[in-house]
């Protein structure tokens, strides 16, 4: 089926992504639309986190393009597309553990101040992010003493921290329990409202069915299958390549990327 009517902020151009005589993505193509959520699911190493590496600037596809509201963006470095409003998690934790939690998103907020048009002072916004996440009470804790959960919270501060219009989140919801999933399903329904755009991976599959406006699946490399939720949910090729098996954490391909 066609995807939802509407300008496309990020166009996944025929990429495809090789390391040698491995294809991690084969041609792979879709859109992300303004003020929505799309989510990029699969199985392990099916190359999800090598297309957030080529999003993000840190891969250079071995053919495609990435195009940011119809700009082409390949040829940038991870820099200048934070500063055309990309940002990103980790699926692998990148926090500075040595600076306390607060001190994490401060890093981000001042740095988005000295290049971000109209940004406010970085100490005014930074509690306030910490706290719309819910990790207030970890504010002043180093972040390598932090939950996982909390840890995963703490990337999504610091990457609000720079005012994104897309955000690319990869396995957030890992280490959280039960109602930190709910709470942060909520908060992911906020930013949607407010007008971000979010792609997501994710392998809790009653969030990304509960929170997904859209859905892309990534099997060897290649979509196999988009389409809303209940559509995904009861696509046969991919009950047979992923939701009727259960998946461990994405295996890494070509440091990290998966």
């Amino acid at each position: 089926m066609a995807e939802p009517d509407g300008s496309v902020l990020l166009h996944v151009d025929s990429i495809t992504m090789r390391f040698g005589g491995v294809t991690a993505v084969d041609d792979a193509q879709f859109t992300v639309h303004p003020g929505t959520l799309t989510a990029l699911i699969g199985p392990n190493g099916a190359g999800k986190t090598t297309l957030f590496n080529v999003i993000t600037g840190l891969l250079t596809p071995t053919s495609g393009r990435v195009r940011l509201a119809g700009d082409d963006i390949t040829g940038l470095g991870t820099h200048a597309r934070a500063r055309r409003g990309i940002a990103r998690t980790f699926q692998r934790l990148e926090a500075f553990g040595s600076l306390s939690v607060r001190d994490n998103v401060l890093v981000a907020a001042e740095i988005y101040g000295r290049w971000g048009k109209d940004a406010p002072k970085a100490a005014d916004i930074v509690d306030g992010l910490i706290d719309r996440v819910g990790i207030s009470k970890w504010a002043h804790v180093q972040a390598d003493s932090v939950p996982t959960g909390t840890a995963r919270l703490l990337e999504l501060a610091r990457a609000l921290a720079i005012n994104p219009q897309l955000l690319l989140l990869d396995e957030p919801s890992s280490g959280l329990d039960e109602e930190e999933t709910d709470a942060f399903a909520d908060l992911l329904r906020e930013l949607v409202r407010e007008g971000r755009s979010i792609l997501i991976v994710e392998h809790d599959m009653d969030l990304v069915m509960g929170v997904s406006d859209y859905i892309h699946v990534l099997d060897f490399g290649r979509i196999i299958a988009s389409g809303l939720p209940a559509e995904i949910r009861e696509n046969a090729r991919v009950q047979d390549a992923y939701l009727g098996a259960a998946p461990e954490t994405e295996a890494a391909v070509a440091g990290g990327a998966g």
